[in-house]
């Protein structure tokens, strides 16, 4: 067995040369794996997947902490190691130390032990969380405008994703940062680096980049129009104070459109990027069928990567008192399109044989052969989750959400509509909840607070170490076993 050694260099060539096939296989394979930590089938006890809290240490002397994330699932094991900066609300913390920009290592083992990956874990650990991100813009009906705090590879990441993705709609990309800095300028050289077959390829090519920053004479007037213009949010900065006033998105005025807001820079609970309103009106009950708007359906939850990370690390989520039935997991909303889809071919199947199966007895008498209607819900009518089993992770309680306007489903199979009777069942039993759960999701007011997990390094790692092998990158040191 060989250990493959990438550096940052080599990682950023290959994900920057990716194919918007590959891309979307990378989302696939996350996808999976989230969807396994989050149904509940996991457990420490059988070992298939499990994520153990990060633990850190703390210099007082370089105001650096270093943060150790260890993780396993069916792949292997790793642990990532990455230092960087304590908040500046951390009183320990002497604010004169220069800045730490976030910088470590993945070490990836195989099942039995042996090191097979030693990467590093710069522009993975920006490409793994927008990756995450990601899976909640391919299911945007519509994303025309950008608008993205900060100016790192954070943000340059999650930018690079959708544009790969959904560039074929993307406009307008308005940057916001608190100055033009050395982050900024090269953040912009690197999109303007990419080539332009590049560009035409993705459907980008036209797209208006700008940047805004508070020196601005009209930066409170512009900030504000460019939050309501946009489809999508990105906050990717470390603030440990809001980046915007609430009342831009609470008002009358905000709601008039449904955005998706995805927050990724704050990782403690001293710090935060979102306003505490902001988040309190997401998740506030409305009566059955009320919403601000028929493009914007009131989802009722947050949207987090992990339950369990979120509630102890999330500033905003903490300061805003959120309770467990007000947050879902980005597993579980996976688990819900994966099994939609998973029946829709089982269906088809079902159908075909069935309906061969019709063929075959009335073919003599000439008849048309009934059709089958294939489910494309996304849930069913039933709020409440099976009962956690002794040794699955608490968060799978956060599945029954009661008392929240909308209501995440556990799937119930659902067999072919072969009649008037059965077709009729069908419909019902399509309920409102299905349509509303699609719909919030493609055209809501979604917001996504994503802490990391450290399972997200070990498959989107492991999948770079594959496809570094397969290009030939990397140095590949024989006789580790």
């Amino acid at each position: 067995m060989s250990l493959t050694v990438l550096s940052d260099d080599q990682i950023c060539g290959l994900l920057e040369s990716l194919s918007q096939e590959e891309a979307q296989g990378f989302i696939d394979i996350l996808k999976n794996a989230l969807h396994e930590y989050s149904t509940g089938t996991q457990s420490i006890k059988d070992g298939v997947v499990h994520q153990p809290e990060r633990t850190s240490v703390h210099s007082n002397t370089t105001g650096a902490t270093t943060l150790f994330m260890p993780s396993i699932s069916s792949l292997g094991h790793a642990v990532k190691v990455v230092t960087l900066s304590a908040p500046s609300a951390d009183k320990l913390v002497d604010t004169a130390l220069p800045a730490i920009r976030p910088t470590g290592s993945v070490t990836l083992y195989s099942p039995q032990g042996p090191p097979i990956g030693f990467l590093h874990a710069k522009t993975l650990t920006a490409f793994r969380t927008a990756l995450a991100s990601t899976c909640l813009i391919v299911k945007r009906a519509t994303v025309r405008t950008l608008v993205v705090f900060g100016s790192g590879l954070q943000a340059y990441w999650h930018m690079r994703l959708a544009l790969m993705l959904r560039g074929d709609s993307i406009r307008h990309v308005h940057i916001i940062n608190k100055s033009f800095s050395d982050s900024a300028r090269d953040t912009f050289k690197k999109i303007h680096a990419i080539p332009l077959e590049v560009k035409q390829r993705e459907g980008w090519d036209q797209a208006q980049f700008g940047l805004l920053t508070p020196s601005y004479k009209e930066y409170d007037r512009l900030l504000k129009e460019h939050l309501r213009a946009a489809d999508v949010i990105y906050c990717c900065t470390p603030s440990t104070v809001d980046l915007f006033e609430a009342s831009i998105l609470t008002s009358h005025e905000g709601r008039r459109k449904g955005r998706l807001i995805i927050a990724i820079g704050s990782y403690t609970k001293h710090m935060r990027e979102l306003p505490r309103e902001l988040l309190l009106q997401a998740t506030k009950n409305h009566a059955p069928g009320h919403h601000y708007h028929k493009h914007a359906p009131e989802g009722g939850v947050i949207i987090v990567d992990t339950l369990d990370g979120a509630l102890k690390e999330a500033g905003e989520i903490i300061e805003a008192g959120l309770q467990p039935t007000q947050l879902v997991e980005l597993g579980e909303l996976v688990m819900i399109h994966r099994l939609a889809k998973e029946e829709e071919e089982a269906l088809v199947s079902q159908s075909s044989t069935e309906t061969s199966s019709i063929n075959e007895s009335v073919e003599k008498l000439d008849l048309a052969s009934p059709g089958s209607t294939v489910s494309t819900a996304v849930g069913s009518e039933s709020g409440n989750s099976a009962p956690d089993n002794e040794g699955k992770r608490p968060s799978s309680r956060s599945s029954n959400r009661k008392g929240s306007s909308l209501s995440l489903p556990f799937h119930h199979r659902r067999s072919s509509s072969q009649g008037p009777a059965d077709e009729q069942r069908y419909k019902q039993h399509k309920s409102s909840h299905d349509h509303q759960l699609a719909r919030w999701l493609s055209a809501g007011n979604v917001i996504y607070k994503s802490v990391g997990l450290g399972l997200m390094d070990l498959v989107v790692g492991f999948e770079v170490v594959r496809l570094a092998k397969e290009r030939g990158l990397g140095s590949h040191i024989e006789g580790f076993s």
